[in-house]
């Protein structure tokens, strides 16, 4: 407890880099004489975090080919482009690359594009995208973004935390708590894999992104207030879509025909998907049962498409050569994705971060610090199980707006599987939710990546960002609450304790 303790403390505050925090597990567990090291370490390379590593190399390889942005441009083009139209697109288009790729790559990537399209708007003297300086002086220089800018930017930021809930790679809590439920209870018959989670999830992200658009339409576009100077501001906008398309549609002719690179880029990504889908369903029969010899997880199909982007050459034109007689190629042809780019554009660190979050994990178990921790709140057994969850989930969200999301993940889960075992309830029923809470931070730029991303790259103020999380804050608490009332029951069907937990009772 006092090693975790330090590490919290540690994590919180960011007085040495998250990452070294997480590597304090490797010295300090063998020197309690609570773990190995050799079974402190394995802790860092689980199936969990190899297919996290393979998920963000995967990731950058769509980056490379610049894949993500013609999609984006295209989806923006499809919608329309007057203000909401455009709000819609890229706040649509957010949320579905954040289910793939993780969230800081999402919205480093948007927000060059948002800052064209308000510029162009600007430009045509359509919207003011700058707040007057009476209102909000500029600081060194530079002009603070006026609300209407500020939807933009909010809008992809949310919508990347929003997306990257959706599918298990698309950002680092949700394959943390999947390892952290799966070394606590490696027997459960419920699983978190890739199916199981994207059916649990998926249905609540379109609602949440829906509501992301109608919440900052309301607080921030004047929807409702027709006569409000900003709701007709907007309404102007719209008489400029022409010259926005116009704007949007010479950036994506910049990108060329869709060339031989990203369409084999695509097919790998698309085949990844299909693997992970197709491994082992449930329903029937998946191509891992069929090497039944050994467990086969995750990290398999992640893997096979990391080897295969660096495997196969960036043209086509190496089927020419397969033939007996040639001609044969005289140079060595790029592949799809090189390791000079995927070792500038990882962040490898996050490997270390999971990993000190199972290893403390682990050494809960084997210290007797979980069951401790199990006894001490065995007096909630009383409380139904709805109000137990809504705990849950509220310190989730209410933990991560103050702190990196995976280092809340690492100290809140494991906490609420004791609590589960103690007062006998199916653990998956407070660590899934729970661990979905961990990445709804809305309200400060610490919370999580996006936010601080889009607070630096265009000057916005910490006060409006908190402003702005208040309508998202509650309607992704209400949705958790909901989707776990309803679709949990769909995905996981028994209330009851189960069998494989009763096996960690204390």
């Amino acid at each position: 407890m006092f090693l975790i303790l330090i590490c919290c403390f540690y994590w919180i505050t960011e007085c040495i880099p998250l990452y070294v925090t997480s590597l304090m597990p490797i010295f300090a567990l063998p020197a309690m004489q609570i773990l190995s090291s050799e079974r402190t370490c394995q802790n860092y390379f689980k199936d969990t975090l190899a297919m996290f590593l393979g998920s963000l190399i995967v990731a950058s390889a769509i980056e490379y080919c610049n894949l993500h942005k013609r999609l984006a441009l295209k989806t923006i083009l499809l919608v329309g482009c007057s203000p909401r139209r455009l709000h819609i697109g890229l706040i649509c288009v957010t949320s579905f690359i954040s289910m793939w790729i993780s969230n800081s790559a999402t919205t480093a990537m948007m927000c060059p594009i948002v800052k064209a399209v308000l510029q162009e708007l600007e430009t045509n003297q359509v919207l003011e995208i700058w707040m007057p300086e009476d209102k909000e002086p500029p600081i060194e220089g530079k002009k603070h973004p006026s609300r209407i800018s500020m939807a933009f930017y909010f809008g992809i930021a949310y919508a990347s935390t929003i997306g990257g809930c959706g599918t298990l790679i698309g950002t680092g809590t949700n394959l943390t708590f999947k390892g952290l439920f799966e070394g606590r209870f490696p027997d459960a018959t419920d699983k978190i894999d890739f199916p199981h989670f994207l059916g649990w999830a998926l249905p609540m992200v379109i609602v949440d992104t829906v509501l992301l658009f109608l919440s900052l339409q309301i607080t921030h576009l004047g929807l409702g207030r027709p006569d409000s100077p900003t709701a007709q501001e907007v309404s102007r906008g719209a008489q400029a879509a022409a010259t926005v398309r116009a704007a949007v549609m010479e950036k994506y002719s910049e990108l060329g025909p869709m060339s031989r690179h990203e369409c084999q880029v695509l097919f790998w990504f698309l085949a990844m998907i299909a693997l992970l889908f197709t491994r082992s369903p449930g329903f029937m029969p998946g191509w891992a049962d069929f090497f039944n010899a050994v467990e086969i997880k995750t990290s398999g199909a992640v893997m096979l498409t990391v080897v295969a982007l660096f495997l196969f050459p960036m043209t086509c034109f190496y089927w020419a050569h397969l033939k007996p007689k040639g001609p044969y190629p005289t140079q060595r042809e790029r592949a799809l994705l090189t390791w000079d780019f995927v070792h500038n554009h990882v962040p490898w660190g996050l490997v270390f971060l999971l990993g000190g979050g199972f290893a403390l994990a682990d050494a809960s178990q084997e210290s007797g610090m979980a069951k401790l921790l199990g006894e001490a709140m065995s007096g909630l057994v009383s409380w139904p199980d709805f109000a137990i969850q809504v705990a849950a989930v509220s310190s989730g969200i209410f933990l991560t707006n103050f702190s990196a999301n995976v280092p809340i993940c690492n100290i809140l889960i494991p906490i609420l599987q004791e609590l589960a075992v103690a007062i006998k309830m199916n653990p998956i029923m407070l660590v899934f939710p729970a661990g979905i809470a961990t990445s709804m931070a809305f309200h400060l730029p610490v919370g999580t990546p996006p936010n601080a991303i889009v607070a630096g790259y265009a000057g916005i103020k910490s006060k409006y960002m908190a402003e702005a999380g208040i309508l998202p804050t509650i309607f992704t608490l209400l949705m958790l609450l909901v989707n776990v009332q309803t679709m949990h029951y769909l995905i996981y069907p028994s209330r009851e304790f189960p069998i494989w937990a009763k096996a960690y009772e204390f």
